[in-house]
């Protein structure tokens, strides 16, 4: 089971749920070390000073927040501290609301929330009331000295929090570059079709069919060269020819997907 990383508890109304904060998901990648081409070492990261060249300890480096121009304002960890965020081991629900009314750019990390102690029931009834009602509740709690904003829901019986990011640390979308002119305004003809390929792709998700090809390769090409074999080098891509024809790349994707479509019900069948 994974490690708690936190304790504390869920209050909505007069109800207290405590609860502990596990990790709810697990980073795959593939990592590599930095090494020294000629003998293999691995290569050590210094910190050195940006005007005379020398190294560094560790205990003399202070924080500064650039304020442009050259000019830093330094900012002591016992001057943090009195900013630091009162840690009452409490995630507050400051309402519930809609899971469609919350747009995916908000959200950041996930764990789960498990009970705690003799809390099995108050949890059970906080995560069947939400399970019921569809709905998700929005709370702050604070972690590691710093305040977040959390979206709780319920999972196949499993509180899940998802830590949000706040609507200034979303990039405006008036600050992206998007043609919207009467040339880029797609005809009735070229949506109908484009509508009838996204119906001819749809189907329930099942994230267990996806898997990450690129990581699967990458520890392939490791193993086999830990067993010595040559790995000969990929020929170049080639350009892909741009789209000139929009309907007839809509027809043809149809064609295929409808192929697809006969090929899996022939499966399935046999």
């Amino acid at each position: 089971m994974p490690r708690a990383i936190w304790s504390g508890s869920v209050s909505f109304g007069l109800v207290n749920v405590p609860v502990k904060l596990v990790t709810a998901t697990s980073s795959k990648d593939v990592r590599f070390h930095q090494l020294h081409a000629e003998d293999g070492g691995r290569i050590n990261q210094k910190r050195v000073c940006s005007l005379d060249g020398e190294e560094v300890e560790y205990s003399d480096i202070v924080k500064g927040y650039d304020m442009g121009g050259g000019r830093y304002v330094i900012v002591e960890p016992e001057e943090l501290a009195t900013l630091d965020p009162e840690a009452d081991r409490s995630i507050d629900i400051e309402e519930f609301v809609e899971l469609s009314d919350i747009d995916p750019l908000y959200y950041d990390h996930s764990y789960y929330l498990i009970p705690d102690g003799r809390a099995d029931k108050p949890y059970a009834l906080l995560a069947e009331t939400m399970a019921r009602t569809g709905k998700v509740a929005i709370g702050r709690f604070v972690l590691r000295t710093k305040q977040y904003l959390g979206a709780i829901r319920a999972h196949d019986g499993v509180l899940v929090l998802s830590t949000m990011l706040y609507a200034d640390e979303i990039v405006p979308q008036s600050e992206l570059e998007v043609p919207t002119t009467d040339a880029t305004k797609p005809s009735k003809r070229e949506l109908d079709m484009a509508e009838k390929l996204v119906e001819s792709l749809t189907s329930a998700f099942e994230p267990e069919k996806y898997h990450d090809d690129h990581r699967e390769k990458v520890l392939a090409l490791i193993e086999a060269k830990a067993d010595g074999q040559a790995i000969a080098a990929p020929e170049a891509p080639r350009d892909t020819a741009p789209v000139v024809d929009l309907m007839a790349a809509l027809e043809a994707s149809l064609a295929a997907a409808g192929a697809r479509g006969d090929g899996s019900r022939k499966k399935a069948s046999a």
